[in-house]
């Protein structure tokens, strides 16, 4: 660690948001004789530093790093501004901008009087100022403010790392909490946990507190136990009896029942949780089921002009050489006369096709230019790849939903919300069976209630993983424009996918699952015996030209022989041979120049969210003067450079999950199926990984263990209130 000292000269760039610096930084002193050479040297730092202060004597402490662009910095870990201690200082200090209320003749009266000790003096008794000649009640408090204000930041900041928070922690919580911060470290650390993970915040409480049945800490566990549970389950709300007994599985925490109620009701008058009946809601999944209630109510109330399509929805089929069938004609209609429209099905149902006509209708019914297409319209969906299928199909641009809403990362809120809406008018949102409730309550606060809202998607996939059952409860709802599409456009006369998927969705498997077919195969193999026919299939289709771009492995799990892990393994070696290739380990993973990965976590700076496929485009190593790692991956055109650390937040996706495929279609796709994934197989999951496939489908296993798999209903209930909610908005509106 090495220790600078100096004044920041001018910032190069600063984010509130996060407190991250980049400046110009003069060195006045160092602490030993290895960095004299930066001595009276402007160098470039960085780091997080709460309320900068240019001019400001100010201690850094931290390390020399290289940056592929910038070239030589200093990352400082740790920093301290320097209280002044000689009188001149002192002087200097008091009478600049950082002091209100304080001249340079003041600044020396005051210090006349007090000398050395004059920043301590003011800080213990603002009324010792009352000694100075000329002063009077208003200066004094200016004063005095002042400099409380200036070091109100380093002092929170000190007590933030001495409680064991890290620089960047400690940042991340003053930013967000400043004037509430100090109440809060003196009466419940837990009231950080908006900013800092849970189990890193118990971790410092009972190193600080040692005591493990405090009741600050009870009720802080009992909110981690419904969030784990939702985690888990899917589930909006709770029952006490689930909550009891999880606070003992998972902390170890063993009450009264007595006292696990009255914490129960402190919880809700402090409004982190809502009691309604018998059941017990977190206050952000209750608002949210109330809020997408009310805003659907307020769209569906909107009076509507409806047109008559036909002769356009004909003109329409000859432009594009296609027929709709009576399901598509009517999605169509529907969705361009009312203000709600739910269109669900399987794959091969015509979604896509539907989705094209509908843009290309409103285009043309409304008269849209080019320029204000944009303005008008918005095409939506959870993942970038869904996205990016969707514009294919339409030729306009698609966005994800946290990019339309403005994510911020740092805040984790949105830009677009309640205050300030987007405007267009036609937003189609697909793949909204991975939509959660609270996302789905977000994007409604961020559009006017005069928009046309379509909403597309298959209820038979997957639901979010985050809470809720959004697309379900608003079809079982009743209350909206809903159309099935059951017809299955056949690719060939012997296709049978779309029919596979359909059959396991209603846990009606034919003898012909084991049959072969065009665009199907299964393979009735020993477990021990997947990874090799795997690899043979895989040696066979890159023979025929397929490719890591084409062809697609799905599992349900990372872990086990069969698993996301060991497949990855021999799959790397298949797709890209380690031979002369650069590479990089990030624990026991091994990354080279080529690799396919997938991003984990949404980034919404960088424009790559969870689900994202790229490449490896390059491995930059940079080993002298300071080493350092630079990882370029290609995320469909867009290029994202990468740290070593930010590793974390990928992995290879020649074998990705089920769960990660949602919102992507794959040319062919090859699944292994074996009783090792145990409650991972069940209806949904066997459902969503076979509807991927656009041309064709091999699973590798055991036949029985695919029929069990299909008719476990495993993770299909969730409890959710949102459709009792839209029935008591609707009921309540309509008897007005």
């Amino acid at each position: 660690m090495n220790i600078l000292e100096g004044k920041i000269k001018s910032t190069i760039y600063y984010n509130e948001a996060n407190s991250y610096l980049v400046a110009l930084f003069r060195v006045t002193k160092v602490a030993d004789d290895q960095n004299k050479e930066y001595l009276k040297k402007t160098i470039t730092i960085t780091g997080n530093m709460l309320d900068l202060k240019l001019e400001t004597p100010v201690k850094l402490s931290g390390d020399f790093t290289f940056h592929e662009r910038f070239g030589n910095q200093f990352n400082f870990q740790n920093y301290e501004f320097i209280t002044p201690s000689e009188n001149e200082d002192i002087i200097e200090f008091l009478s600049s901008s950082f002091i209100k209320g304080c001249g340079q003749k003041t600044a020396e009266k005051i210090v006349e009087v007090y000398g050395k000790d004059t920043l301590d003096i003011i800080k213990k008794n603002k009324f010792a100022l009352d000694n100075i000649e000329g002063m009077n009640e208003n200066k004094r408090d200016k004063i005095y403010n002042s400099l409380m204000n200036y070091t109100k930041s380093s002092d929170m900041i000190l007590k933030l790392k001495s409680l064991g928070f890290s620089m960047e922690e400690a940042g991340k919580i003053y930013i967000k909490y400043k004037d509430r911060l100090e109440d809060i470290l003196d009466n419940n650390l837990y009231l950080l946990n908006d900013v800092i993970e849970f189990n890193r915040l118990d971790a410092i409480f009972l190193n600080n507190f040692q005591d493990a049945h405090d009741k600050r800490r009870i009720k802080a566990c009992l909110l981690e136990v419904m969030k784990a549970i939702s985690l888990n389950t899917g589930d909006i709300y709770y029952y006490e009896s689930d909550v009891f007994t999880y606070l003992e599985r998972l902390f170890k925490i063993n009450i009264d029942y007595e006292l696990f109620k009255e914490l129960l009701q402190e919880l809700e008058q402090e409004l982190f949780i809502v009691i309604s009946d018998d059941k017990i809601y977190l206050q952000e999944y209750y608002e949210s089921e109330i809020t997408i209630a009310e805003n659907l109510n307020a769209i569906s109330a909107k009076n509507i002009t409806k047109y008559i399509y036909d002769e356009k929805i004909q003109k329409l089929e000859k432009e594009l050489n296609i027929t709709y069938n009576d399901d598509q004609i009517k999605a169509i209609n529907g969705a361009l006369n009312n203000n709600i429209t739910i269109i669900s099905g399987g794959p091969g149902t015509g979604k896509t096709t539907i989705i094209n006509a509908i843009v290309k209708l409103y285009i043309d019914a409304y008269k849209l230019s080019r320029e204000s297409i944009f303005d008008n319209i918005a095409l939506l969906a959870p993942t970038g790849r869904a996205a990016k299928k969707m514009s294919l199909s339409t030729g306009l641009p698609a966005s994800t939903i946290h990019r339309f809403l403005k994510w911020n990362k740092e805040t984790n809120s949105f830009g677009v919300n309640e205050n300030n809406k987007n405007y267009q008018r036609l937003i189609i949102v697909d793949e909204v069976s991975m939509i959660d409730s609270s996302l789905f309550a977000s994007l409604l606060k961020g559009i006017h209630s005069y928009v046309k809202l379509i909403l597309v998607g298959d209820a038979n996939q997957l639901p979010s993983v985050a809470p809720g059952l959004v697309l379900n409860d608003l079809i079982s709802s009743d209350l909206f424009n809903f159309i099935p599409l059951n017809y299955i456009y056949r690719q060939s006369e012997n296709s049978y996918i779309p029919y596979l998927a359909r059959e396991i969705k209603n846990k009606d498997l034919s003898e012909e699952f084991l049959s072969k077919k065009d665009d199907y195969n299964f393979l009735n193999i020993e477990s021990k015996n997947i990874l090799p026919t795997i690899k043979s299939i895989i040696e066979k289709g890159l023979a025929k030209g397929y490719n890591e771009n084409n062809l697609q492995v799905l599992a349900p799990m990372y872990k086990g022989e069969n698993g996301i892990i060991n497949l990855n393994k021999m799959l790397c070696a298949l797709f890209n041979p380690e031979a002369g290739q650069r590479k990089i380990v990030y624990g026991d993973l091994t990354y080279k120049i080529g690799d396919k990965v997938i991003q984990l976590v949404n980034d919404a700076d960088n424009n790559v969210f969870n689900g994202d496929i790229g490449f490896i485009q390059n491995i930059e190593m940079r080993n002298s003067p300071y080493k350092k790692e630079i990882i370029t991956i290609d995320f469909d055109g867009n290029i994202v450079l990468y740290n070593k650390k930010d590793l974390k937040n990928i992995r290879h996706a020649y074998a990705m999950t089920i769960h990660k495929s949602q919102g992507s279609e794959f040319d062919h796709i090859i699944m292994p199926i074996t009783y090792q994934y145990g409650s991972m197989l069940y209806n949904k999951i066997l459902y969503t990984g076979v509807s991927r496939a656009k041309k064709s489908l091999i699973i590798v296993g055991d036949p029985q263990a695919f029929y069990r798999g299909v008719m476990n209903d495993y993770g299909e209930v969730r409890k959710t209130t949102l459709k009792d909610r839209l029935l008591e908005e609707f009921i309540h509106n309509n008897n007005k």
